[in-house]
């Protein structure tokens, strides 16, 4: 049954922790089958009231973790999309935001199942999220906050396991145990709670939960006390320079007038003296120190507060320091990762897909390329779609490096690892644009780091930031609209959709040269280390694209159809690197090339025998067509010459291998991809 029991505790200190708080349920006291809600003074559902509904849980007695008891909750999801049970546990009805606090209950979850809590952070729920648990299928246990994983364990399967957390406010350590066994400690982003919502998230959802317990520890607040409650380092790459930034809480009676910080960022350190202040009785206050470039091995950043109000020590020496360390990637010299991402103004969800790539080009710049291949939209680049969509499930779906499509939230993962791997070649773009015709020259240049084989290939991709329009054409789909889907980069706070006056598109991918394949055989069928290639496209800008927006990438595609290496600039840092005379790859003429004066169909498609090319040409154009396996390799290649009117090209496809192809067709230099099923 519930307990709630209040203890007292004194420690050595001049402050004190008192009256301790601990409540605990073993649900033996509630009818079996009956909501727990209506039992339950303590217990309620998402609404906060006495719900009984659809809601709430019922009391349990297929198994239970209590000695000589019987009962538990069973959650259990009945919707592929989670729920609909959503109930809530508050931690005495107030937000805790000092001193310490402990949660802890059992769980036992079936094979191949999920689980799922979340803490809020304020009796608003959904406003404030402080802490996310999935248990996975695979019996991973991931804590996240605002989205960031912050730690990791594992549980036993089919087993009763205690989870706990504890958390002390003042010092902002928190720490995951399961079975008593320390998994780790954390800073949280949001230093506060009111609450837990225990959730059956997805159709896998199936788990007990029994013996829930908490403890509340309160603090009294001293006259004059400064806390260090988090020294916040973005994560980086070895040569990449952070800014450490630190919050300073007021955990006194007091205001803050003033106080002294030390600042030591790998060694080195800083004081700042910050004055003039009026910081109420726990209010925060940010420290903004001075630039640090990251190192290999362990990064480690204090922070020491002191001299509060001018008057020496203040009354709390416990929570005057904190120190943050972590090891920082190396990045393979020269590494640069790419990104397609399939998006779409029509997609609900590719919000999610703009803001991170939004962020990886922050956190990552100089290391990151990301594009954004807009699908049946007004921004589209049709052959560039075309290309892409046979990689990608659905949409938002990211390609790093062409490796298997992902949610654009999980780029970062493939982006660690691939940024590690040494490429076989460093790209540089170079460029002279004259801004009267609008024709951009880009030359990209490949030095060979080592010996390659094999077909090699060379592309370059125009992206521009910045796109926007005033037609609704540009309104952007929002599933985050009103903050009910969480927050997404503050698209939770606009509407569904977001009108085209306030949207402007990043890394719009404009056009892809010679196609999305690449260029074959670039390399020769081997090239050493040292040997140097120059590929040069031309490019007429519509008037309507912003030169000052466009970036160029050049890319260097693998045998496999990997993207090994590339190189990212703007049209000025290209114009600046220098243009190099090389192989000319050809002059695309944009605005037709995104809209061709042609009509392709592939038929029949799947395939058992022979398949057809339709094409429907208003002009005499130069058609060839070139069929690549799923590893991007060369299968078939003919030049037709010059055509025009409507024909029929056959694709002797009998004599291919069962599996996907992908059907390239040029038409004066303009391609259109087709994928083909042979059976």
């Amino acid at each position: 049954m519930k307990k709630l029991i209040t203890l007292s505790f004194a420690l050595c200190v001049c402050v004190a922790f008192t009256k301790a708080q601990t409540f605990s349920d073993d649900f033996e006291a509630y009818t079996v089958g009956s909501p727990l809600g209506p039992q339950s003074p303590d217990w309620t559902t998402w609404t906060l009231g006495v719900d009984g509904g659809t809601n709430d849980v019922n009391v349990a007695n297929t198994d239970n973790h209590t000695t000589g008891g019987s009962k538990s909750i069973y959650y259990s999801s009945t919707s592929s999309t989670g729920g609909p049970t959503d109930c809530v546990l508050p931690f005495g009805g107030t937000v805790l935001n000092t001193g310490q606090f402990t949660y802890s209950a059992w769980f036992k979850i079936p094979t191949g199942k999920t689980a799922y809590f979340n803490f809020q952070g304020n009796g608003t729920m959904g406003n404030m999220y402080a802490l996310d648990c999935f248990m996975s299928t695979t019996a991973g246990i991931s804590i996240q906050n605002s989205g960031t994983q912050v730690a990791t364990a594992t549980h036993p399967v089919n087993t009763w396991f205690q989870l706990t957390i504890n958390a002390n406010f003042n010092t902002n350590v928190w720490e995951l145990l399961i079975d008593g066994v320390s998994q780790g400690t954390w800073a949280n982003a949001i230093n506060q709670l009111y609450a837990i919502d225990n959730y059956p998230a997805d159709a896998n959802a199936s788990y007990w939960m029994d013996d829930v317990a908490y403890t509340i520890t309160p603090y009294t607040l001293p006259a004059v006390n400064a806390a260090v409650t988090n020294v916040s380092v973005p994560n980086g790459l070895v040569s990449q320079t952070r800014i450490p930034s630190i919050i300073v809480r007021n955990l006194g009676t007091s205001p803050i007038t003033s106080f002294d910080i030390n600042i030591v960022a790998n060694g080195t350190p800083s004081n700042q003296t910050i004055s003039g202040q009026n910081i109420a009785s726990l209010a925060y206050y940010t420290v903004t120190g001075n630039a640090a470039t990251l190192i290999a091995g362990a990064n480690t950043f204090s922070a020491t507060v002191s001299n509060v109000n001018g008057a020496g020590a203040d009354a709390d020496a416990s929570d005057d320091s904190k120190t943050y360390s972590f090891t920082p990637i190396t990045p393979a010299p020269g590494k640069v990762v790419v990104a397609e991402e399939g998006t779409g103004t029509w997609c609900q969800w590719c919000p999610r897909g703009a803001v991170y790539m939004d962020l990886m080009h922050a956190k990552y710049d100089g290391f990151f390329a990301g594009i954004a291949v807009h699908n049946n939209d007004v921004m589209m680049d049709t052959a560039y779609n075309a290309a892409i969509v046979p990689f990608i499930p659905g949409f938002p779906t990211a390609l790093v490096d062409r490796l298997t499509g992902v949610d654009p939230s999980a780029m970062e993962t493939d982006f660690l690892t691939r940024v590690q791997v040494a490429p076989k070649a460093f790209v540089v773009n170079g460029a002279t644009y004259n801004s009267g015709t609008r024709q951009l020259k880009v030359s990209l240049t490949y030095t060979i780091q080592q010996n390659i084989s094999g077909d090699y290939k060379a592309a370059c991709v125009l992206t521009q930031d910045s796109v926007h329009g005033t037609t609704s054409q540009y309104n952007q789909a929002n599933a985050y609209s009103g903050g009910g889907s969480g927050v997404m980069g503050g698209f939770e706070l606009l509407s569904n959709p977001v009108p085209a006056a306030t949207m402007n598109y990043n890394h719009v991918a404009r056009v892809i040269s010679p196609d999305f394949v690449g260029l074959p055989s670039a390399f020769g069928s081997s090239a050493n280390s040292g040997q140097i290639f120059t590929y040069t496209f031309t490019y007429n800008l519509p008037a309507t694209w912003n030169a000052n927006k466009i970036n160029i990438v050049g890319l260097f595609i693998d045998p496999a159809g990997l993207i090994d290496n590339a190189a990212t600039t703007t049209i000025a840092e290209a114009v600046t690197n220098g243009y190099v005379s090389g192989t000319e790859v050809g002059t695309t003429g944009i605005a037709e090339a995104n809209q061709p004066d042609m009509e392709i169909s592939l038929f029949p498609n799947p395939t058992n025998d022979n398949a057809t090319i339709q094409l429907n040409l208003a002009k005499e154009s130069a058609v060839q067509v070139a069929i690549y396996n799923v590893a991007g390799a060369l299968v078939a290649k003919k030049d037709y010459g010059k055509l025009a009117g409507g024909m029929m090209l056959p694709i002797e496809s009998s004599k291919l291998n069962a599996g996907i192809y992908f059907v390239n067709i040029s038409i004066d230099g303009k391609s259109s991809m087709k994928k083909l099923v042979k059976q």
